[in-house]
């Protein structure tokens, strides 16, 4: 978001021992359990599953896999790569994960992946999400291959029920993607047509008046499977947690394939979402969160999770048009094309009020804004692949070519409204009062070249590649009939080199690069320079060819500068200075360790701060836990009566964050956000033995305790209360 020189609602993005003891325990027991487990065979009735000793069926980058744990991804090379050969952290939220623990949104999807920290709490208007203790500038996700670009507060979201599989790439990923945060990127897989019949529908209900029902229709429309659909739908209605606000989503998603031989495949792959109220997107002071606020007759108080600082007649809608298609052809064994291609259109209209701090104890000042916004963004990325051999080295070789030019008309104006007295809120009649008219056209645009290397020789894996990018950004202001103009060229590479040993064992070490393009200018008029980023990586994988494991260590230094900073010789502008560094420790572990148990675990340290900053030198960014871990394991009855019914449960534990105080006598200085532990709970039936393979009936229960804390503060105006215990009982029949 772009922000004015006024007071605007800040839309945030933005040890040794004991990780070794923890990976050791995490591999000794799926090791153990793994060996001493024995092919089951499905009984009458019984569900069908994947025993840990069986080996696992090839799987596809772009498609289902058989497991938790899958083994294939493209999103670090854009290539069909098993994850053992990869010099980079990627993990992967398979669609089996995703219908065990039914998540909401996508960061929902995310919150037991390493490394990856959910931003504005039980907000679900955006997927702000943090990667390795950087921030972005943007929601840094990617669809099919391809950026959702965004701009302003025009962000697309994508609901999890459309996806197949949902991916993080942690690090700098510049040298395929072009401008991009160093954290990383999310990169989310579209469910896509079969040839094999699905009919599923699909009902939820729960906590906050939850109504939901979707549909999920594939089969091949021809005896020989050439031509194959696919139609995914849901529509969804609840209310917030917070008073005032509810979520309404409607959404449908058809595709369709044409593979007229084994050589070539065309997918037409379509998205169109109306969310016509988003919910709640706000946040709380830390007086009344953190800690309480105090009124004026000296009483300390605290407020309610589903306090809310906006006022009746808010509205927040999304509606999100995409139309594109993925094509490949082979030409023969050593050379193929690919393409992917999308044209995306957002249109955006927000209204509502929000608190700018407290005026006097007890007392919140509030500002407004309204904004109707439309986005509109092309995009196509075009690749050549050839595999060959030369001297006993196999070749993957890829170069790419991509596109990206996007448009947003954003009409808004900000204000002011009425004072919020705690003690006796009064909604209704919020005053509103426009004083600052933002009526701009932003414009972005970027092609980049790029060639990549995977070369294997007699155990070792090199990956290597490097891009060349151009990038503009221009800003029209139609209030002061001015153009603002950013031309950016940018080189950047990426180095990486794998052992493979035979048991599934791939120790790795990896250099990468990242630039992220910055608006605005300094005193002297010189457009800034994008923000360079690089990281240094080193790690291990084990992920055994005949076995659903998976279990990752990694250890990075991550820096970012060229950074925005106050020129503190003029502290009306910004000089690029500014420099952050994050370094860590990430554990993960997904086994389907037999034919009853799933694994999840991971653990994070995170050491993020700014190591040159006019005001933040040596402090940690907001937002950023220095620690962060997550166990779930479910089991699945597959004799006696119980067969079929599967019990699950997890703890995620948030660790302690740092965020600054936004005025007052200690403006500038940082304050403590609390630690905290969440159980989830699942219970599922699966209806089989009745006569209904696929169907299931199910219960999850997220924060099954009911804990009520803080998830984050981006400043001490603006901090976000966690989740709710929230209870979701989900019917899903196939037939």
């Amino acid at each position: 978001m772009r922000a004015p020189a006024v007071n605007l609602p800040q839309r945030q993005f933005a040890r040794g021992k004991l990780a070794i003891t923890i990976a050791a325990a995490f591999s000794s027991f799926a090791f153990q359990a793994v060996a001493a487990d024995s092919a089951d065979t499905a009984k009458n009735g019984d569900t069908i599953t994947v025993v840990g000793s069986t080996p696992v069926a090839q799987e596809s980058a772009w498609g289902p896999t058989a497991t938790i744990a899958a083994k294939h991804s493209a999103t670090a090379t854009k290539t069909d790569t098993p994850l053992v050969k990869t010099p980079q952290s990627v993990s992967v939220v398979t669609r089996q994960e995703m219908d065990m623990r039914q998540p909401d949104t996508v960061k929902q999807a995310l919150n037991m992946t390493p490394g990856v920290f959910a931003s504005r709490g039980s907000s679900s208007t955006y997927d702000f999400i943090a990667i390795r203790g950087i921030t972005p500038t943007g929601i840094n996700q990617y669809l099919d291959g391809i950026k959702l670009q965004g701009d302003f507060y025009s962000e697309a979201s994508i609901d999890p029920y459309m996806l197949e599989r949902v991916e993080v790439l942690r690090g700098p990923a510049s040298v395929l993607y072009g401008k991009s945060s160093p954290g990383g990127v999310v990169s989310m897989v579209s469910k896509r047509p079969t040839t094999e019949p699905l009919k599923e529908v699909q009902f939820k209900m729960g906590s906050d008046n939850l109504f939901q029902t979707g549909f999920d229709f594939s089969d091949a429309i021809d005896d020989a499977g050439v031509y194959s659909y696919r139609l995914t739908g849901l529509a969804r209605s609840a209310d917030s947690q917070q008073l005032l606000a509810k979520e309404k989503r409607y959404a449908i998603a058809p595709s369709f394939s044409w593979r007229p031989d084994d050589k070539t495949n065309f997918t037409f792959l379509s998205n169109f979402q109306n969310d016509p109220q988003t919910g709640f997107y706000g946040w709380t002071p830390r007086q009344g969160s953190v800690v309480p606020y105090v009124d004026a007759n000296g009483n300390s108080h605290k407020l309610s999770t589903n306090f809310t600082d906006s006022d009746t007649g808010q509205k927040y809608s999304r509606n999100q048009k995409m139309v594109g298609y993925s094509f490949d052809h082979s030409f023969n064994d050593t050379w193929s094309v690919h393409q992917n291609l999308r044209y995306t259109k957002i249109s955006g209209y927000d209204l509502g009020v929000y608190n700018t701090g407290f005026v006097s104890p007890g007392v919140l000042g509030r500002g407004s804004l309204s904004s109707i916004e439309n986005l509109n963004n092309f995009d196509v990325d075009t690749q050549a692949q050839a595999k060959f051999n030369t001297a006993g080295i196999d070749h993957t070789l890829l170069v790419g070519l991509d596109y990206m030019r996007m448009r947003n008309d954003v009409n808004a104006e900000y204000g002011t409204a009425s004072n919020l007295n705690l003690l006796n809120p009064q909604y209704g009649n919020p005053n509103v009062v426009g004083t600052f008219a933002y009526n701009i056209l932003d414009r972005q645009e970027q092609t980049g070249a790029y060639l990549q290397e995977q070369a294997e020789w007699n155990k070792w894996v090199l990956t290597a590649g490097g891009r060349f990018d151009y990038a503009k950004t221009s800003t029209f202001d139609r209030n002061a009939n001015t153009l603002a103009v950013n031309n950016n060229h940018q080189f950047t590479w990426r180095g990486g080199l794998n052992y493979l040993f035979d048991n599934g064992i791939s120790p790795y070490f990896s250099y990468s690069q990242s630039f992220e393009p910055q608006t605005g200018a300094d005193i002297n008029a010189k457009p800034f320079d994008p923000a360079h980023g690089e990281q240094y990586e080193a790690g291990v994988k084990y992920i055994p060819k005949d076995r659903p494991i998976s279990l990752t260590a990694a250890v990075f230094n991550l820096t970012e500068n060229n950074l925005k900073t106050t020129d503190p010789t003029n502290p009306a502008f910004s000089i690029q200075t500014g420099k952050i560094r994050s370094r860590g420790v990430e554990l993960e572990a997904k086994a389907a360790v037999n034919a009853n148990v799933n694994l999840i675990a991971s653990y994070t340290y995170t050491d993020a701060q700014y190591i040159q900053d006019y005001n933040w030198q040596g402090k940690q960014p907001v937002e950023v836990p220095r620690h962060m871990a997550s166990l779930w394991a479910d089991y699945t009855f597959h004799e006696t009566e119980l067969s079929g019914l599967t019990l699950g449960s997890g703890v995620r534990y948030i660790g302690s964050s740092s965020s600054f105080y936004a005025d007052g006598p200690q403006i500038n200085q940082t304050f403590s956000v609390a630690s905290y532990a969440l159980v989830d709970a699942t219970l599922k039936y699966d209806l089989a033995r009745f006569g209904m393979p696929g169907s299931s009936i199910g219960l999850n229960v997220n924060n099954l305790l009911n804990r009520q804390y803080v998830s984050s503060c981006y400043s001490s105006n603006a901090c976000y209360w966690g989740a709710e215990r929230e209870v979701v009982a989900t019917a899903t029949f196939r037939f």
